[in-house]
């Protein structure tokens, strides 16, 4: 492991190969940070294994034990956490009329709960030495809300209020928080949801619908979708700044949402009928 002095010490949930976390991890990495990349299980981010830059940790962001467990390795290791990126989230579709409730709980345990359990973790260790960052990864989908995503929009619209109140709650501990907000991001988000959806009980009311929600799953991983790699570079030099922005939004779609959200509601509601086939 690389000498942390003098460096940014970064712990990144959800570094899973092929993801966004995994993509932050390189960027913050080769702007000379030591990056500490988690996920649940080591093998998924194998290739980070033989890299000096990188500390390996399996990390459960549902487990109080798994976190404290980490934070211990961290602190001992390093001394210190000057950033948290708070990445890992999963992502159900279906219509909420009938989509499991098991599922909605798992998106709400991974995304608002779990985000919350590593924030209450790490911050007393911030506000001890009056200093620190947290990154919150929420969602374009935020600004207007489509149908067949409902679990995961609600949930990351939690995580925007939630991070919205962190920011002035933490001022006075000099801890800045940052919303990052991506748009249409190339990762295997599409895939994980697609391999969810297929767990799915066959729909009642919404067979009709059955191909408009499947396509849900891929919608951030059209053609023109950012590449990972793009985006994390972008948001890395975003997060770094000594002065860091409250709000960074990047990716496809991330302009025209932001004009959506203006909108008012009936244009709204059309557009987002036609691009869903609902």
């Amino acid at each position: 492991m690389e000498s942390s002095y003098n460096k940014q010490v970064v712990l990144i949930t959800g570094c899973t190969t092929g993801g966004i976390g995994h993509a932050l991890a390189r960027a913050f990495a080769a702007e000379k940070c030591v990056v500490v990349a988690t996920s649940r299980s080591r093998s998924s981010m194998a290739d980070l294994e033989e890299d000096s830059r990188f500390f390996l940790q399996e990390l459960d962001v549902l487990s109080d034990e798994s976190v404290q467990n980490v934070l211990s390795n961290v602190l001992h290791e390093f001394g210190r956490i000057d950033v948290l990126v708070n990445n890992a989230g999963v992502q159900f579709v279906g219509p909420l009329a009938e989509i499991p409730l098991s599922a909605i709980q798992a998106t709400f345990n991974t995304n608002v709960y779990g985000t919350m359990r590593l924030i209450q973790a790490v911050v007393p260790h911030m506000a001890s030495r009056k200093k620190g960052k947290i990154v919150n990864v929420g969602s374009v989908s935020v600004l207007a809300p489509p149908p067949w995503a409902g679990a995961y929009t609600a949930s990351k619209a939690a995580l925007h209020a939630l991070t919205d109140s962190l920011r002035l709650e933490l001022r006075p501990f000099g801890i800045d928080v940052i919303n990052v907000v991506p748009g249409a991001i190339r990762s295997n988000l599409g895939n994980s949801a697609a391999a969810s959806y297929s767990r799915m009980p066959e729909w009642k009311l919404y067979k009709q619908f059955n191909e408009a929600i499947r396509a849900r799953a891929y919608f951030s991983q059209g053609a023109k979708s950012t590449p990972s790699e793009e985006f994390a570079k972008k948001t890395v030099a975003a997060v770094l700044k000594k002065n860091p922005p409250s709000w960074f939004s990047y990716g496809h779609y991330s302009t025209i949402m932001a004009i959506m959200y203006h909108l008012p509601l009936f244009v709204k509601d059309f557009i987002l009928r036609k691009a869903m086939k609902c």
